[in-house]
Formats: structure tokens, C-alpha cells, sequence
């Protein structure tokens, strides 16, 4: 069913959404929780139970020495499936980050953060994302001086860092440098085990060590709790979001239509319920975007 219209998916209080007082498995090791939970309970009323119970770190690591076996989005949901077994809850969330170079030029460090929410009693799954610049830098010296520069511009002490002798791929890795007195005693250490004198220092990617992709978690699970908290108005069901997109905006300058996004299409991800709902923040493209008057 297709209805056309501006209003998005039924929004209701936490005290009658779907999942008001239920508890929610989270499996992690990084302090996620800690951005994860209060944005939930205050979107819909559930508790995110915190799982500790098994070493995510088996799945893959930042570091190298584990690598992660199949997408991002499968390890997220493995996150969530181990979250769910350990507890016995029919409801689990996983999170699983990723790093790259940036998707317009290529040159930046880029970081995607996947959020995952299970629904084993619905057979549902709604996944959360956000994605943007990361804190994810690397620097290979022997000199103590340019280690400090490099600390410092990467924002340690809040950035931790990960130290390493020799080489990227030396696997005597040293973890959790949180100070600059820690820091200048473990490089000395490692470059004194350094066959070539090298010592390699890499941001720390792990959540809890990484404020720039706590951020970014952060904003994933909003993206998830905006999900979660819009539902069908035809069944009720959670994840009432946008499914497909409609070009054609009309140009600010000829009027013809341009590629830029006129409309949404937000649909239910369980009965076929559908509503096209207009771009609401603008009625015109801007002329640099429109084929005939900047082609």
C-alpha cells in the first residue's frame, strides 16, 4: 500500500513502545555501553543489559593479530547472536566499527560504525550507522622527539596509542599507553627490543581508547533509536524508515527536474505498507546541481 503525505512512521512514548521495559543484551568490551544505554532507555523505555561475558576480540582486532572473518555488518550481528545466547533475552545488540580512506577523495582516514539490533520474537532485524573523518594515524621513527609530536597531534593522552618495535606487523604489541609517562617508558622499552632501532606507533581503535569513534557510535545508535522509534501505522511494527528515494527536484533557476531528491519513500520492514513523503528542508535544487543550467 502506497500512501502519499509528510508525516513519517507512527512515533510513540516510551511507556507503549514496542519494547518498553524489556532488557536488551549488548556484548562489548569497550565502554560502548555507556553511549548505547541512556539514548535507549530515554528513546523507549528498555535496559541495555550489559554482556562481558565473551572476548570480542576473537571476532577481529584494530590491531591485526585477529582478523575480522566476513563483513562488518555480519560481525555486528554475530556480536549481537553471542549477546543473546549468554543472556537468554530474545533482544540484542551488536556494534562493529570500521576504518578507511574517505569516500570523496580518498585521502582522509574515514570510520563507518554499524549498529545492529535483533529481535528474535518479531524475526527483526533494523540496523543503525554513522559514519565520518576518524582519528586513525600511524607513525614510524626512532626518535623519542617526533613520537611526542606525533602523540600530541593525534590528541593522546585521550587518544590512546598502540606501540609496536620494528614494523606495522611486528607482533610484540603493547596496548593501552594512556599516559605520557607510560608513553615515554614503553617507547623507550620497545625501541631497545627493535632490531632496527624503529619503533611503530598507531592510534589505539578500540572505542573506549578512541574519542573520535566513540562519537561515532554515539550517533550510530541514535540513527537506531530514530528507527526503532518510528513505527508502521499499519502494524506497529519498529523500523518504519526510509526504503527508496525519489529524484527529480525541480531547479531553483529553469524549473526542469535534476537527480537531487524531490522525495522519500519510508516502508515498513515487515507488511508491505508504504508513504511517500516530500523532502520537507527544500522545494528547489540549487542551479549547480541541475544538468541543463551546469552541465
Amino acid at each position: 500500500m502506497t500512501v502519499a503525505g509528510k508525516q513519517p512512521g507512527a512515533a510513540r512514548v516510551p511507556g507503549c513502545h514496542p519494547y518498553a521495559g524489556a532488557e536488551v543484551a549488548l556484548l562489548t568490551r569497550h565502554g560502548k555501553e555507556r553511549v548505547i544505554a541512556p539514548v535507549l532507555a530515554e528513546a523507549m523505555g528498555c535496559r541495555v543489559r550489559h554482556v562481558a561475558g565473551h572476548d570480542t576480540d576473537l571476532l577481529g582486532t584494530f590491531t591485526r593479530e585477529v582478523s575480522r572473518p566476513g563483513t562488518q555488518l555480519e560481525a555486528a550481528r554475530k556480536k549481537a547472536r553471542i549477546g543473546m545466547e549468554l543472556t537468554g533475552l530474545p533482544y540484542g545488540m551488536g556494534s562493529e566499527g570500521s576504518f578507511g580512506p574517505d569516500p570523496y577523495l580518498g585521502l582522509a582516514s574515514w570510520n563507518v560504525e554499524l549498529i545492529v539490533f535483533i529481535d528474535a520474537s518479531r524475526d527483526l532485524e533494523v540496523v543503525g550507522m554513522a559514519q565520518g573523518a576518524a582519528n586513525f594515524n600511524h607513525l614510524l621513527t626512532s626518535e623519542w622527539t617526533a613520537a611526542k609530536v606525533f602523540a600530541a597531534r593525534v590528541g593522546f593522552p585521550e587518544q590512546q596509542l598502540v606501540i609496536r618495535p620494528e614494523d606495522e606487523n611486528d607482533v610484540r604489541i603493547r596496548k593501552g599507553i594512556a599516559s605520557w609517562q607510560a608513553l615515554e617508558s614503553t617507547f623507550a622499552r620497545v625501541r631497545g627490543d627493535s632490531a632496527n632501532g624503529r619503533v611503530f606507533l598507531e592510534t589505539d581503535g578500540r572505542a573506549c581508547a578512541n574519542p573520535k569513534r566513540m562519537a561515532n557510535i554515539s550517533r550510530a545508535n541514535q540513527d537506531l533509536a530514530n528507527k526503532l522509534g518510528s513505527l508502521c501505522p499499519a502494524c506497529g511494527m519498529p523500523g518504519f524508515w526510509v526504503v527508496d528515494c525519489i529524484a527529480g527536484l525541480p531547479c531553483e533557476g529553469c524549473g526542469l527536474p535534476t537527480r537531487q531528491v524531490r522525495a522519500e519513500i519510508r516502508g515498513c520492514l515487515k507488511c508491505d505498507f508504504r508513504i511517500t513523503q516530500a523532502v520537507a528542508d527544500r522545494e528547489h535544487a540549487n542551479a549547480g546541481h541541475c544538468d541543463y543550467c551546469n552541465p
